[in-house]
């Protein structure tokens, strides 16, 4: 006869990596640092440190989990049959909303108070805070571009510019005056037009003036209206001289008696989006039953008006996708140094170096460009500044957030079915696997940007602009000398539409390798031009040459 303890437990649990949890997101991202350093030497980066580890922690994870999980629910009507039109949060959506506010990603940079470099470290801040949950970023964002443009109607920034700017975060369904912190949202694509919003049908009906300028009646809908519960939004409408753009608040105020709490607009809600990802964000449908609205800006020029806004959310998405990458690098680094197979740990494993040291190559590349993008907003009064700010958004938007999926496809497998499964810990990297495509379509799919890029071709000497951002750089290696050689000409000669998206992925090599020979140790650099510019790499990530220093490319990248 055997007892059981003759026998070994058939359920011990060993050989499987712990979670990624309570580390310094900032402190680990070597590429980030050099990037603050190489475009704000004196910065001081204590609260980027101070957020880094917030981000990093269980708590957050867990706030991450728990927003996605319990995805937001729209109640259109109260138990009496009145209509209400609110969408309900999970708490640790407002948890995550109140930690973004506090930490300035929304409307601090546009704060004169903000300092210099504010831009850039509000980029830095969006990808620390994007490694933890993204999908809550979408309002902070749309907040962050939204403000500037109310300087298109000075009644309406003057009161809500200090509620957008505040750091603070207050979901209450009240008059905007009587809240702690503001955001907005945007409504642009209808039904029938999707990108092409001069397509739109939504009608503006002039109803006199009052207080903060020239008021209207909107009737019509939105096809995408993400963010409902925000305080405001910017709308594109049609008004009798053409597309405009107007400011559309949820409550209204009484101008004729400041004690009012308001009265509730006419925009309905008509349901949530189902979407891919992107869970814990409320995307909604929405029909303005003559909704009082107020034109910003020209009456006639809501293009150009939104335009300019999508260049603020366009920054946002490569950073968002950059945060991502990284997080995705984070989790799979971590998990193969844990993780034995064959006698040692993954990542003493050939192949799985070759894979990571490609995607760490990848990851500080796009870091690489997104904080380039980042510091030109801080010094658009610089022509060159102004002119590259133009150039790499659409470049940036277009290559970064295309790269993202493939990156974390790759990633994921790097952790095998442990990757795949929805559950905690690493169970984030199916979260990040169904964002990634996020932003490479919204704000502009790929063929909008590479258009875009045409149409920034046009303002101006962007050779030359471009040429003298890749100098630094020249004689550094022939692969990427043969490229920038052959870039003036063809941006001179303006590509054609069928050779736009060649071009934005061509330019985005060319800036990316110059800001890897400035910013990271010459391993990285080499093998970024080996592989991307010199054609020493296969179709997919795992296919660096062998002469690689991979050694030195994954320490670099270590999360730790």
């Amino acid at each position: 006869m055997h007892s059981e303890t003759d026998f070994p437990a058939t359920h011990t649990v060993f050989n499987q990596a712990e979670p990624l949890a309570d580390t310094d997101l900032l402190a680990g991202n070597q590429a980030l640092q050099s990037a603050l350093v190489f475009h704000a030497p004196g910065m001081d980066t204590s609260a980027l440190h101070s957020l880094g580890k917030q981000m990093g922690s269980r708590a957050m994870q867990t706030h991450a989990r728990l927003a996605n999980a319990h995805p937001p629910v729209l109640h259109s009507h109260d138990r009496l049959g009145r209509r209400v039109d609110q969408v309900e949060f999970h708490p640790s959506y407002h948890a995550l909303m109140d930690a973004a506010a506090q930490a300035g990603l929304h409307g601090s940079p546009w704060d004169p108070a903000a300092g210099e470099g504010a831009h850039l470290r509000r980029a830095a801040a969006f990808m620390l805070f994007t490694e933890a949950e993204p999908s809550i970023l979408c309002p902070i964002s749309m907040t962050y571009a939204a403000l500037p443009a109310l300087r298109g109607n000075p009644a309406v920034f003057e009161a809500w510019a200090p509620g957008l700017m505040a750091r603070a975060y207050d979901p209450g369904f009240k008059l905007y005056r009587h809240k702690r912190g503001l955001t907005m949202g945007m409504g642009m694509t209808e039904k029938q037009g999707g990108s092409d919003v001069r397509a739109n049908t939504t009608q503006a009906i002039p109803d006199g003036e009052d207080a903060w300028g020239p008021r209207f009646k909107l009737l019509g809908h939105k096809w995408f209206f993400s963010a409902p519960m925000c305080d405001a939004f910017l709308v594109l409408a049609q008004s009798p001289a053409g597309l405009s753009c107007f400011f559309v608040p949820r409550i209204l105020p009484d101008f004729a008696d400041p004690q009012s709490p308001g009265t509730v607009n006419a925009i309905r809600i008509q349901r949530l989006k189902d979407k891919l990802g992107n869970h814990a964000n409320a995307s909604s449908e929405v029909e303005f039953q003559h909704a009082t609205a107020w034109l910003v800006g020209v009456e006639g020029r809501g293009v150009p008006q939104i335009l300019e806004m999508g260049t603020m959310t366009r920054l946002d998405c490569a950073l968002g996708t950059t945060g991502l990458m990284r997080q995705a690098l984070s989790i799979a680094l971590h998990h193969t140094s844990q993780r034995q197979a064959f006698g040692k740990a993954l990542i003493e494993q050939p192949l799985m170096r070759n894979v990571l040291a490609d995607l760490a190559i990848e990851c500080e590349a796009a870091c690489a460009l997104s904080m380039r993008l980042a510091s030109a907003f801080d010094h658009a009064s610089d022509p060159h500044e102004l002119m590259m700010g133009r150039l790499l958004t659409p470049v940036a938007k277009y290559w970064i957030c295309k790269r993202g999926a493939a990156f974390a496809q790759e990633a994921m497998e790097c952790l095998g079915g442990n990757g795949y499964v929805e559950e905690g810990g690493e169970g984030t990297m199916a979260r990040i696997y169904r964002e990634m495509p996020l932003n490479s379509i919204w704000e502009g799919a790929g063929n909008i940007m590479a258009l875009d890029l045409l149409r920034a071709l046009r303002k101006g000497d962007t050779a030359a602009a471009l040429a003298r951002e890749l100098a630094p750089a020249r004689g550094a290696h022939p692969a990427l000398d043969r490229l920038a050689a052959s870039l003036p000409t063809r941006v001179e000669l303006m590509a054609t539409e069928m050779e736009a998206r060649r071009l934005a992925q061509d330019v985005a090599l060319a800036v990316q390798a110059a800001l890897l020979y400035q910013t990271a140790p010459s391993a990285v650099f080499e093998a970024f031009c080996d592989s991307r510019l010199g054609g020493n790499w296969g179709y997919s990530f795992g296919t660096l040459g062998a002469e690689v220093d991979f050694d030195a490319i994954l320490q670099r990248a270590m999360p730790y």
